[in-house]
């Protein structure tokens, strides 16, 4: 049972790091395809090389293996495809695909346990999975709420400036109406 909580532990913290990747990669910089496709090499390269010690293993230690090689791969590929993207849903897909391949890990080490502990750990595994994806979600929404809050501002400024405008005329009036609007080089 104490190997199962650690692999929960594992889950939980994997959440916190993608959610930690998924607030912080909106300051990095997006459209970088060689950095992209660097990484997603490298991830592959690893992904292969991980499988290779596998192979030396048998049953569901064998298994453990192939699944903790697919969730670094996954983990690298899903990130590197939010900083190339750079928006707030492939950060969510992101951590949605690392939460689901953490899960798939997990369930598999609930595999070696037996009986209620095995649904324990089943559960465990799913409440875990269900959390790290509810985060997500949250995360995504939440960029987007402060994206709109943003906006509205700006809308909200520009509007003033436009009513402080109404007390020109001609053109003093259509200049601050230009300068309001961003249009300065009208």
């Amino acid at each position: 049972m104490n190997d199962a909580r650690k692999s929960l532990s594992r889950i939980a913290q994997a959440a916190v790091v993608a959610l930690g990747f998924a607030a912080g990669g909106a300051m990095s910089q997006s459209g970088d395809r060689g950095a992209y496709d660097q990484a997603r090499d490298a991830a592959q390269v690893q992904y292969d090389n991980a499988r290779k010690q596998c192979r030396s293993l048998a049953g569901n230690a064998k298994d453990i293996c192939e699944e903790q090689a697919e969730l670094e791969r996954t983990r690298a590929t899903a990130q590197a495809e939010a900083r190339y993207r750079n928006t707030p849903e492939a950060r969510e897909e992101a951590a949605q695909d690392i939460a689901e391949a953490e899960h798939e890990l997990a369930e598999e080490r609930c595999e070696e346990l037996g009986g209620n502990a095995k649904d324990v750990c089943m559960k465990e595994a799913r409440a875990a999975y269900e959390k790290a994806r509810a985060d997500a979600r949250a995360e995504r929404r939440s960029a987007d709420a402060h994206r709109d809050a943003r906006e509205q501002a700006r809308d909200a400024r520009r509007d003033a400036e436009e009513e402080r405008c109404e007390n020109f005329s001609g053109d003093a009036k259509d200049a601050c109406l230009r300068r309001a609007r961003g249009d300065v080089n009208r």
